[in-house]
């Protein structure tokens, strides 16, 4: 079981982000073409198109410690930000717009995109979310197929952190992460199946590319994979968070519990692997309550509060945390629990301004103003 090399658990952070009029608050269906110039021109190829024009990517590079990764993305987002300004725009990070309609949205002329459209019609076009994706440095195959086997169990408990989607085409949903039940959509979607070995993985990778199902494993679209453009354990499951501390406490999180994983695997023992169908229903909690109605603990049998949940995490991560000097940042995850996710804060605004006597389309643009100003928080 045990493996000889430590991973190097390098960092690497993805988020998508939307573009609006800060004067109407809808989104910019079709920006000019020279805001990713300009991004272009201040940080290289860390900036790409998204599936639709009103989305832009950023990636950080490859980063050896959260304090770097910290300020990779705050540079990443500063440069958007700006240059969205420069061109009469704003920008703001989160799943789901409150207001805006999938079906207004045209999507970006690219081979990729285009054959996405053309396989996936409706479902393809309803994808006006954005998320957040963390890459971890696995270097070895087998281990990377290993670590992703066991990681399905905590990731439920990021999303409820991450959360940031309750509204949809002007409504509230009621969920704290309507990304989910968009993204679901989509095959190849949700929780891995379990492989005895990164062989079996790439056996079923070549069974669907020579099916004529997928060009690539970019097309697997799990919460978790192991990506096919670099060695690393790539988590997906997670909305993309309005707060950048929020972010980098999420992606710290991950980090040291793939590095607590692998601890256990070099003493010679894993974390139980549960059904996937209980933690498939884990991540429905978390993407319907958020922080708020707690999720299943296995040993227990029982629903635990998040808070409860939080601190056991917290302590069984602390050595790693330790190691990669992040212990702050894992820890702000009990201020996220006492503010509210962004999903919370968006819901606090509409009602507040519902309750003041605005109507809906009023309450909800008041929302888009807080996510123009929490999005810009801390740069």
């Amino acid at each position: 079981m045990t493996t000889s090399k430590e991973p190097s658990f390098t960092i690497g952070i993805e988020e998508e982000y939307l573009l609006v009029d800060p004067e109407t608050r809808d989104l910019a269906g079709d920006p000019p073409a020279t805001i990713l110039e300009e991004s272009r021109k201040r940080v290289g190829d860390q900036v790409t198109p998204e599936f639709l024009r009103s989305q832009i990517e950023v990636g950080t590079k490859v980063c050896t410690s959260i304090s770097e990764a910290t300020d990779e993305l705050r540079s990443l987002r500063c440069c958007i930000r700006d240059v969205a300004q420069d061109h009469g725009l704003a920008m703001i990070a989160a799943s789901t717009h409150p207001i805006a309609d999938w079906d207004l949205q045209k999507h970006t002329e690219k081979d990729r995109y285009n054959l996405l459209a053309q396989s996936m019609q409706t479902v393809a076009r309803r994808l006006l979310i954005c998320g957040m994706h963390v890459h971890v440095g696995i270097e070895d195959d087998d281990l990377r197929i290993d670590l992703m086997n066991q990681i399905g169990y905590f990731l439920p408990h990021l999303l409820a952190l991450s959360t940031s989607a309750p509204f949809w085409r002007g409504r509230e949903t009621g969920l704290k992460s309507y990304r989910m039940a968009v993204w679901n959509e989509l095959p190849r979607t949700g929780l891995p199946p379990q492989f005895d070995s990164y062989g079996e993985y790439r056996r079923l990778v070549t069974t669907l590319v020579n099916t004529g199902v997928i060009e690539d494993a970019t097309k697997l679209w799990w919460d978790v994979r192991p990506s096919d453009k670099f060695p690393t354990l790539e988590m997906r499951m997670t909305d993309i968070c309005t707060r950048m501390e929020d972010a980098i406490c999420i992606a710290a999180f991950y980090r040291c519990e793939l590095r607590m994983l692998w601890r256990l695997r070099w003493a010679n023992q894993r974390w139980r692997q549960y059904d996937r169908f209980m933690v498939s229903e884990n991540r429905w909690r978390a993407s319907r309550y958020g922080t708020d109605e707690g999720l299943i603990d296995f040993g227990k049998g029982a629903i635990v509060p998040l808070p409860e949940l939080l601190e056991e995490l917290i302590a069984l991560v602390r050595e790693d945390a330790e190691f990669f000097d992040c212990v702050a940042e894992i820890e702000h995850a009990r201020v996220i629990l006492e503010r509210g996710t962004s999903a919370h804060n968006q819901v606090s605004v509409w009602q507040e301004a519902c309750q003041a006597g605005k109507d809906e389309p009023e309450a909800l643009r008041d929302v888009v103003d807080m996510l123009i100003e929490e999005t810009a928080h801390g740069l």
